[in-house]
């Protein structure tokens, strides 16, 4: 294709636009809308399952909390009540000091934030890796009634529920994205229709002189892809102020809860750019075709 071929083409899309601003304007608004909705389904899901995931790598872990102000006897007192129990793969004493140094290392550049502590308020621990688990809760019911022990840390529960949640959420949010896709494409199908009225006698006269089929069939296809592609450029800037705001306003009032087990911003980006690029402009190369198939005789 020459490239004075191209450029008219691509004229030609730009002029689609143009002459038919207000159902541009809702084609880019329906696409941008679809886009932001999903953005936000992607977002919740793919932060419930890296929740769920870090969860899972604790499957087979069990912390076990010890009470303040034990000696160090009472200390190896406990360790070794808990080597006795069995199913235990391999357990190892996390120091408080040492919980800190890594407690400040999941806060990332936040770090230095706890360097003015007055005291350490992390305890000691046992950190329990088990050898099957199936085994987990029985290990848990033979740590209980040792003394000595403040907390037992076991995630199961709630890797459970968070499947759950993320399964839901999967379902709901691609019934409600295929319904908003739909409508887009319906939408610019009907832009791009307006603009085969509005051109219906040039392209009569452009088959009658020897124009092919996919020379009159590109502007239309390049009318609805950048159509798509405007209202996807839109949703991620949306979708990315959005995130920001919200990963930062957990990271400052829920930061413990919630934030260590939230996908960066940038991470997050990188996932969704090329996504909704895609979809944008599928969505937009879909709704032309249809158009052209119902709409243009040629």
């Amino acid at each position: 294709m020459k490239g004075r071929t191209v450029k008219y083409m691509f004229r030609q899309g730009f002029t689609g636009l143009w002459r038919n601003r207000g159902m541009t304007v809702a084609s880019i608004g329906s696409v941008a809308a679809s886009l932001i909705i999903l953005g936000l389904v992607i977002t919740l899901v793919l932060n419930i399952s890296n929740a769920a995931y870090l969860a899972q790598m604790q499957f087979d872990e069990i912390q076990v909390y010890l009470q303040k102000d034990l000696s160090v006897e009472e200390i190896d007192s406990v360790g070794k009540q808990i080597e006795k129990i069995q199913g235990i793969a391999e357990i190892t004493y996390e120091s408080k000091e040492m919980a800190l140094e890594k407690f400040k290392e999941s806060w990332g550049e936040q770090g230095y934030l706890l360097e003015n502590l007055e005291s350490n308020p992390l305890p000691n621990s046992y950190i329990i890796q088990v050898e099957n688990l199936e085994t987990a809760d029985n290990i848990v019911k033979e740590l209980k009634p040792l003394e000595g022990i403040d907390e037992i840390k076991y995630y199961k529960e709630i890797v459970d529920q968070l499947l759950k949640v993320a399964k839901f959420i999967r379902t709901v949010g691609l019934v409600i994205i295929l319904i908003l896709i739909l409508v887009a494409v319906f939408i610019i199908s009907n832009t791009i229709k307006l603009t085969l009225n509005a051109r219906r006698q040039e392209i009569g006269i452009m088959k009658y002189v020897g124009a092919t089929n996919w020379f009159i069939r590109w502007p239309f296809l390049i009318e609805g892809m950048l159509l798509g592609f405007i209202g996807a450029a839109l949703s991620i800037v949306v979708v990315y102020f959005g995130y920001q705001y919200a990963f930062e306003v957990i990271t400052r009032y829920f930061y413990v809860m919630f934030s260590t087990y939230m996908i960066s911003v940038r991470d997050m980006m990188d996932k969704i750019m090329l996504m909704f690029g895609v979809l944008g402009t599928g969505v937009g190369a879909l709704g032309s075709i249809f158009s052209l198939r119902r709409h243009l005789k040629v």
